[in-house]
């Protein structure tokens, strides 16, 4: 009893999961490995409450836990607390499985009553074979190498102090201690993927090998000291090849697919910068092994859109459709909101003998004579055309933007103001239309000027 105790003891210090002046919750379903954890938490004098979720999916027999539970806590003078769910009507709303539907549903309770209770952490009574099951279940669904180090001891406020010990060591030390415990019915069948691969695959392998699940087990301690390693050496090129990251307006990530190329696994690094961007590994292997197409290629996540740019990768937040649809009238002089950050001043004043035409890029003078109020600003579409200033003949302005080098989310998120017989007046930032410049024989212009908040 002792030695399971130390063994972990020393998994709770190596890890630095509680602390002896903390508080934690113990997630307490009344099976044999919450028990386990309950029992050994208070032997080594623990601050803990107990949490139990009844998931209201077994009839009486959830409720038989839920009073087991309570009246386990009320022997040990232990707070309890309880929370029924309806989790089939959840999974449904939904649409998940009534596993993942309990296990969210688990997860966000506990949290919430953290929160409530002012709680350093949550204990929960993961063990080394739920671990192995975890590696397992990963493997055969096809992971990278974090999946194979299974669970983590500490995954924020969620604490595993019992993962250096097996199934079978809590068993005993539950009957050293004279402790009952429940067992729910669900574990018992080969509903779940998980439990096909406890009471099927486990067994299979000790056949083969009496230890197998212990080796397992060491080889995820190996793997996990290994992805430290790992990791701090794709970080470190992560930040080498990322040569822009920025607010553009919108946030801007860049990368050089030159320096990307040059590292030892260019998939691995772009995993690390562009995985927490929503893009699946599938879509990573396939940007992996293209970025050296054309310019223009793009792929989206369900928030973000990648594009290659010559030899860059550029990531940015995907503009909605209501974004891109804005457009905003302006009858008459005044400063205009176009959108938070955005603000539209227009003017108008007399050519005077000293004036000047402005050559600010974000600042336009216009001959007034030939435009037609009210005006209009919306973002560019594919087949506006105007006169670049300096020319002669119209040009498409995706053109020009492209001779200009502007990239794809330039080129997205470009304005330009329109007069009401629809000519292009301005490409903001840019370039004003020849046909409206001022001239020796302009007494009367119009002053644009685009001002970022």
């Amino acid at each position: 009893m002792k030695k399971i105790e130390r063994e972990v003891s020393q998994y709770i210090d190596r890890h630095d999961l509680l602390s002896p002046s903390g508080r934690y919750l113990v997630a307490l379903s009344g099976g044999a490995d919450s028990v386990a954890l309950f029992r050994m938490l208070l032997r080594m004098d623990y601050n803990v409450d107990a949490v139990h979720c009844n998931f209201k999916l077994r009839g009486e027999e959830s409720f038989r836990d839920e009073a087991f539970c309570e009246n386990l806590c009320r022997e040990h003078g232990v707070a309890f607390h309880t929370v029924h769910f309806d989790t089939a009507e959840y999974a449904a709303l939904h649409k998940l499985s009534i596993e993942m539907a309990a296990r969210e549903l688990r997860y966000n309770h506990f949290e919430k009553l953290r929160n409530d209770l002012d709680m350093d952490g949550i204990c929960v009574a993961h063990h080394q074979d739920d671990n192995v099951e975890t590696m397992l279940i990963n493997l055969l669904r096809g992971t990278g190498l974090s999946g194979l180090t299974g669970m983590k001891p500490r995954n924020g406020y969620v604490l595993r102090p019992l993962l250096a010990v097996s199934h079978a060591h809590l068993l005993n030390y539950l009957q050293a201690l004279g402790q009952a415990y429940v067992t729910d019915s669900t574990n018992l069948t080969t509903d779940f993927t998980r439990n096909k691969i406890r009471l099927m695959l486990v067994p299979l392998l000790t056949e083969i090998n009496s230890v197998s699940t212990n080796n397992i087990a060491k080889t995820i301690e190996r793997l996990a000291e290994a992805e430290k390693i790992f990791n701090s050496a794709i970080e470190s090129h992560a930040s080498d090849v990322t040569v822009m990251q920025e607010d553009t307006p919108r946030w801007r990530l860049g990368i050089s697919t030159d320096r990307l190329r040059q590292t030892p696994s260019p998939e691995y690094v772009l995993f690390q910068l562009i995985r927490p961007l929503g893009f699946t590994p599938a879509q990573i292997e396939q940007i992996a092994q293209n970025f050296d197409q054309q310019t223009g290629k793009l792929w989206q996540s369900p928030t973000h859109t990648l594009v290659v740019d010559r030899q860059m990768l550029l990531v940015e937040q995907t503009m909605n459709a209501d974004e891109l649809a804005r457009t905003m009238r302006i009858p008459e002089e005044g400063t205009y909101v176009f959108s938070p950050n955005v603000r539209i001043k227009v003017s108008k004043g007399a050519k005077d003998q000293g004036f000047s035409p402005s050559k600010a890029p974000h600042c336009a003078h216009l001959d007034m004579a030939n435009i037609a109020f009210p005006l209009m600003v919306r973002h560019i579409k594919t087949a506006d055309r105007f006169v670049p200033f300096g020319m002669r003949s119209s040009k498409l302005v995706s053109d020009f933007l492209t001779d200009r080098k502007r990239s794809y989310f330039d080129r997205q998120r470009q304005l330009a103001v329109f007069d009401a017989n629809d000519a292009l007046l301005w490409l903001v930032g840019e370039r004003t239309d020849n046909r409206f410049r001022i001239t020796e024989r302009t007494t009367n212009f119009l002053q644009l000027d685009y001002l970022e908040i």
